[in-house]
């Protein structure tokens, strides 16, 4: 592993290519109008990346507008704007060619173009002579060059080109960069490759044609991430990327942690300074545009990259952090999660009950009631890790010495009315006391659980308004293995949010409305105590 202080964001020696908004947008599911495009863009260049890829203009009609709008909305703080392309057509001129006078129409001050680097691809996709596609490469580049360009050059199939027919490979690269091209990228375009493979084969095209070279690699074997860090390792300085993985099949490597390794384990410095600490909200922003579920196992920033359950790796937290963490998840804009489950020992809950604002003190027989009550919960089919504000209510009550009560439940009921045309309809009434009140509400809802939430907000809110910002924002039921023939266990966990935050909560019945109810008991009392409100005597 090579390692590199000197470089800085200013510095032109080293590379950040994303291309979320042309590859990435290849991944199934992923359909971005242009107002997402350019929401992802200004995203990009607050991270801090160097290079941009907007996409085809002349392509289609939403990647040429987006460059039409780009350069008037968008004011690139640190990105330059990329136009992608191919070369010119065989047998034409790259001048009188109108998908290259496209990319000139952009204003994109620097241009990618694909240039195939396989002679299968040249012979079989092109149809045309291995001489004339050489000949396609240079006088594209050497054209878009004379009109003030920078040029960048995409060897599609780089690698299985280079396995069939390394020295004609190699003459591509040569091509470009003998044209003008800034940099020549190695593309693994079928994501085939492995690590050492990378690694070989950069520092091989490196040595023999003296290019300045670029990975692009797709992560079909697993290994895009670590593919383009191996070519990092043999000398390339340009490295292709995507937020979050986005691409065609099973994505492209992973911009965030490539650049993660580049400053935390390389030492180059590729962002400007304090952008690293903005990784993990650049990456759910990305993730809410292309309304994509953000992964929570993703290195570095997902929800769990520092999420500890074992009791083991709590009780060597609790002495230091860095035993089980490979970095301070602060310098990437992450937190350190402990997870309280059936696994938890006295160190997970009283490190848990710092991160929740609780001091639990030196109380030994308050930590232990706690480990005793998690653990014959779990049994029933309880679920902490997954339930912070549930655990916070159990923590509570056993430090406080009673249970938070803003309301008591004396019953509820919930009515499925199956009508025969078919319709059905929805109906609970729940009856409650609230500050020596006692309240009885009905109210009609989408679902029987709808209804009883509903229930519930029309016969509290008038008691506490704040209930009124609460809304129910995820909803997951899991039926649990069965005890005896058909009865089961139904695990309910709810998540409700205020605008400001959002929590989860969970609940355990024989029945799936009973199983929520208890989840919604938990929701609405940990919002009433996230705003404040003393609870009733």
């Amino acid at each position: 592993m090579t390692t590199d202080s000197t470089v800085t964001d200013a510095d032109d020696s080293f590379h950040v290519f994303d291309t979320t908004l042309r590859d990435g947008a290849q991944r199934e599911g992923i359909n971005l109008t242009v107002a997402d495009k350019l929401t992802i863009a200004r995203h990009l260049d607050d991270f801090g990346v160097g290079f941009v890829e907007g996409g085809w203009p002349g392509a289609n009609p939403r990647d040429t507008e987006f460059f039409a709008r780009a350069r008037s909305e968008i004011d690139f703080k640190h990105a330059k704007l990329v136009a992608f392309g191919a070369t010119r057509r065989p047998g034409a001129r790259a001048a009188d060619d109108p998908q290259v006078r496209a990319l000139l129409e952009s204003g994109a001050p620097v241009i990618t173009l694909v240039a195939k680097s396989h002679d299968r691809h040249v012979e079989l996709a092109l149809r045309t002579t291995l001489e004339e596609n050489l000949a396609m490469v240079a006088d594209t580049v050497s054209h878009l060059c004379e009109q003030g360009r920078r040029v960048f050059v995409d060897c599609e199939h780089f690698f299985d080109g280079y396995r069939a027919n390394p020295e004609y490979a190699k003459a591509v690269v040569r091509a470009a960069a003998e044209a003008g091209a800034d940099v020549v990228i190695l593309c693994d375009t079928n994501g085939g490759m492995l690590p050492a493979q990378i690694q070989a084969v950069v520092a091989t095209v490196l040595a023999d044609t003296g290019a300045r070279l670029g990975i692009h690699a797709q992560d079909d074997t697993g290994c895009a991430v670590a593919n383009t860090l191996a070519a990092v390792d043999a000398g390339a300085t340009h490295v292709q990327c995507t937020a979050n993985g986005y691409g065609e099949r099973v994505g492209n490597a992973n911009l965030f942690p490539v650049v993660a390794a580049l400053e935390l384990k390389y030492g180059k410095r590729v962002l400007p300074p304090g952008a690293l600490a903005e990784m993990t909200r650049i990456s759910h922003a990305i993730a809410e545009v292309v309304n994509l579920t953000p992964s929570t196992h993703q290195p570095y920033v997902g929800v769990s990259a520092f999420a500890h359950k074992a009791g083991l790796h709590a009780s060597a937290i609790k002495v230091d952090p860095d035993l089980y963490q490979h970095i301070d998840p602060q310098q990437v804009g992450n937190t350190m999660r402990m997870l309280v489950s059936d696994m938890a020992g006295r160190a997970s809950i009283e490190l848990k009950g710092k991160e929740l604002g609780i001091d639990l003190g030196d109380d030994r027989d308050l930590v232990g009631r706690v480990v005793g009550r998690v653990k014959e919960r779990e049994l029933k089919g309880y679920t902490y890790e997954a339930a912070d504000a549930s655990f916070e209510l159990l923590l509570r009550e056993e430090a406080e010495g009673r249970a938070r009560s803003y309301f008591r439940t004396e019953s509820w009921r919930a009515i499925v009315e199956d009508r025969p045309d078919g319709s059905h309809a929805n109906e609970a009434t729940v009856k409650l006391w609230a500050k020596g009140e006692r309240i009885v509400a009905t109210a009609e809802g989408n679902g029987p659980v709808n209804a009883l939430d509903r229930a519930m907000r029309v016969g509290l809110e008038r008691i506490y308004p704040q209930l009124a910002k609460l809304e129910l924002v995820d909803y997951k039921v899991r039926i649990l293995e069965g005890k005896h023939g058909t009865e089961s266990t139904t695990r309910v966990l709810i998540t409700t949010g205020d605008g400001v935050a959002e929590w989860s909560t969970v609940g355990v019945g024989e029945n799936v409305i009973a199983a929520s109810w208890q989840a919604l008991e938990d929701a609405y009392t940990y919002g009433l105590l996230r705003a404040g409100v003393e609870p009733a005597e």
